[in-house]
């Protein structure tokens, strides 16, 4: 396998994986809206928590997380855009 079909592997796959947690966060919790309102997170019913914070965090961790795990790929598979001094 060359390098070039090496990287594009590790990053397909690597944007399934930030796909299926997107997916998550934003359809699945959502679904089960009436069961997340019987647990409570710092005195609200779960669904509010999650629609309000819980999303939006697990958003901004997923950007962060893909954009470094993607840096990463490409720095092992020689794609790197950083030169070292």
């Amino acid at each position: 396998m060359s390098n070039k079909e090496r990287h594009w592997l590790r990053t397909r796959n690597h944007m399934l994986v930030t796909l299926a947690i997107w997916f998550f966060f934003s359809i699945v919790i959502y679904l089960f809206g009436a069961d997340l309102n019987n647990i409570k997170i710092l005195g609200y019913p779960g669904a509010y928590y999650m629609c309000a914070q819980g999303s939006l965090l697990a958003f901004v961790i997923l950007i962060f997380w893909f954009a470094n795990r993607q840096e990463k790929i490409d720095d092992e598979c020689g794609y790197g855009g950083r030169e070292e001094d």
